[in-house]
Parts: C-alpha cells; structure tokens; sequence
C-alpha cells in the first residue's frame, strides 16, 4: 500500500513522497529518498491525513496528483552520522564558493551551500538584485570541488525562510516554522488593520513586510464586520452619537456626541441600546486588486507619515505650476484685437487657399507666435510680406517682432 509523506530537509525545504509499505513511517523518522541523480537524507515531517491536506494547499505539494518520487528505506545510525557530518562541510563549501565569487568579481550574495546526502551534487543558494552571469563561476566550482553544482537564485523571503531567526515578536519566523506558502503582502492590508504605513515598523528581519500581515488579514475583515463604520452616525439612548473608534480584540466601541462628550461601551450594549438590531456595516472582504487599488490612492497620505517635507515640496510644485499657468495665460491676452484691425488684416477670400499652404509649411514657427501675436494678425502679416513689405514691423501699433525672428 502506498502512503504520502512529507520530508523535511535542511534550510526549512520540504518534498512530498510515496511510501511502499503497510504503515507509514513515524515523525521525525530519518528517512533515504530519492533524489536528483542519487540518494538524499530527510526527515519525516507530515503523515497521513495532515500530509494530503498540507499537499493540496503548499506550494510545494503535487495536489491531486501522486508525487513523482519514492521514499527509499530507513536511515540507518551510519547514514544519521553522513548527515551530521555534512552539516560541518556546507559551512565550508559556502566560504570556499564566496571566494571564487570575489576573484570573478559577480555582485552576488551567497546565502546557504547544500551537500546533497550522497555528494553526487552541491546546491548553492544566492541572492542578487539583478541578472548575473555565473557560468564561469560555475566551472571554477566544478573543478574545485570535483561533482555536479546547481547556483539556485532566491528572493529575501525565501532566505530568511532557509536562515531561520527570530523576529521581533520574540518567536521564531513563521516563514521558517510553519507557514506553507509565502504570499505577497502590501500595504493595504497594514491601512486594514489600522497599522502604521511606515514600511520600517511593520517589515521583518528580511527587509520586506511581514508575513503576519497577510494570514492574519481576513480575521481582521471577519471581526469589523460585527462592528459599526467609523465615522457613522448612530440613533442612541442619549440622541446621535458617532462612532470614534472599534476596539476588536475587547469587543468595545467609542462613541462621541455632538456636544463632544465620549463614552466607551461593549458591542452587545451598543446592539442591545439600539433595539437588538445590528450595528454591522464595517469592513467588506477586499480583493487583493482593491487593496492595491485603495493603496495607490493613498500614497500621499502615506507619504505624509512617512516624510512630511515632501509634502511642502508637493505644494512648492503645485504653486510654480500655477502661476506658470497665470503668466502664459497673461502673455496670450496681453495683446487684444480692435474690430478695425480684424476686418483690415482679414486676406481675400481667394488668397486663403495659398495661405493655408504656407500655414503648414511653417507649422512650427506659427504656432509659436501665434499664442503670442494672433491668428489674424499673423494672417496679416504673412499678406504684408508677399506683397513685399517689411517682414518684421508692424504698422498698426508699432510693436516689433524681432524676438520671434531670432528663435526662428
């Protein structure tokens, strides 16, 4: 009969095997399974019910699917004690591989070296923030340590996973313990919690946003929705009040009256002043889409937590961009239009068709001064110069154009 199991290996990595046998193996068993071209040490992680549940929700589990390897057999004592003695040679498998790193000079950081069990292949772990070509490392390392080598590129994530520590909740990684899958985290589902937006208060040891913000996200969408909005007006005993604030964790609302009194009672209270009707209304479940959408619309106000002199730099911009838009709106009116001069600079009908060629021949010089002088005027002036007057005066006010002529 076969069973699935779940191995542990070094670096918190866990694979799904088969087990041939009537029973399955015990916890923490050590056990020989296959592996890539040769024989690996693991340890029994998961069994029976949890093992099939654990594989169709990891990232790592094969589903419905049967897992494509085997379990091989028991470790013996002599296979506990290869084990022990390779965790003392990764250690130094990982300097050595770090110096060959700096003679090829690649801006690599390497994380984490693995012997596999049998020493048919050495797994080195890296992170970097861009591409790197390592093939010329890769045959250094080759020929230094005379077997197959696999360079594996992870994220910070996945190093803090394979590192393990403790975070600042004084316990160990969840990534590192328990946790299966390592999902993307925003600052959405910070604002939801009512968490501060500064990435350095809410980010792990790895550099990144907590993973707690994630799985502990919906029990936070789940319990607001017992609650009243912030911000509602509710019909109470003593009139209409609002609500201040929601306390989920000791089931209490803040409200606060027009004439700003406050006072803080227990939600079956609060349901109980209100009729036994529900004071519901909080938080719906977002979509990951919406939360990135709502965090995009407020950006500013996180950066305005975050860094409050780039905020009156905001308001500098705004300011030099409005009164930029004064100054050319003032310069395009500056010059009006006497009904007299319009009727005078208007061309012959039958010369229009000519000049509009001429327009588009000089697209790009008119359109410049047009915002300055005028269609009409410009129109007029264009009329004046084939007639063979003087290009660059004008005869009705006086004004020049040199200034035009120049950047022309």
């Amino acid at each position: 009969m076969s069973h699935l199991i779940e191995v542990a290996f070094r670096g918190n990595r866990k694979e799904f095997f088969s087990w041939d046998g009537d029973t399955p193996p015990a916890l923490r068993a050590g056990i020989i399974v296959e592996a890539d071209r040769g024989e690996d040490f693991g340890r029994v992680h998961a069994t029976g019910e949890l093992a099939e549940v654990r594989c169709s929700g990891c990232a790592h589990g094969c589903g419905t699917t049967p897992p494509p390897r085997k379990a091989l057999r028991l470790a013996s004592k002599h296979d506990e004690r290869t084990d022990r003695e390779l965790t003392g040679e990764n250690e130094e498998a990982r300097r050595k591989a770090m110096e060959r790193v700096k003679a090829n000079g690649l801006a690599m950081k390497l994380t984490d070296a693995e012997w596999q069990w049998d020493r048919r292949k050495l797994t080195i772990y890296f992170t970097s923030e861009k591409r790197v070509d390592f093939r010329g490392l890769v045959r250094d390392l080759a020929a230094q340590f005379k077997t197959r080598i696999e360079l594996k590129q992870i994220g910070v994530r996945d190093e803090a996973k394979r590192l393990g520590g403790i975070g600042r909740c004084g316990r160990e990684y969840c990534s590192a313990s328990w946790l299966p899958d390592l999902r993307p985290v925003n600052l959405g589902v910070a604002k939801d919690q009512k968490l501060s937006l500064n990435p350095q208060q809410i980010s792990g040891a790895c550099g990144r946003l907590m993973c707690c913000l994630r799985y502990e996200h919906e029990f936070y969408v789940q319990s607001r929705r017992k609650f009243p909005k912030e911000g509602k007006i509710l019909t109470t005993a003593r009139g209409e009040e609002k609500v201040v604030a929601c306390d989920i964790f000791h089931e209490r609302v803040t409200l606060r009256t027009a004439d700003g009194d406050t006072r803080v009672m227990a939600l079956a209270e609060l349901k109980a002043e209100l009729g036994g009707g529900e004071p519901g209304g909080g938080a719906e479940e977002r979509t990951p889409a919406a939360i990135t959408a709502e965090y995009v619309v407020d950006t500013a106000a996180a950066i305005a937590e975050l860094e409050p002199q780039a905020m009156s730099m905001l308001d500098t911009m705004e300011f030099e961009t409005f009164t930029l838009a004064q100054v050319v709106t003032a310069d395009v009116e500056a010059a009006p239009i006497s009904p007299d001069e319009a009727v005078a600079a208007a061309p012959p009908a039958a010369d229009r068709v000519g000049d509009a060629a001429a327009e588009t021949d000089a697209a790009p010089r008119r359109k410049r001064r047009r915002g300055r002088r005028g269609g009409r005027r410009l129109r007029a002036a264009e009329e004046r110069r084939k007639a063979g007057d003087e290009p660059d005066a004008d005869t009705d006010d006086g004004d020049t154009d040199d200034g035009d002529d120049a950047e022309a």
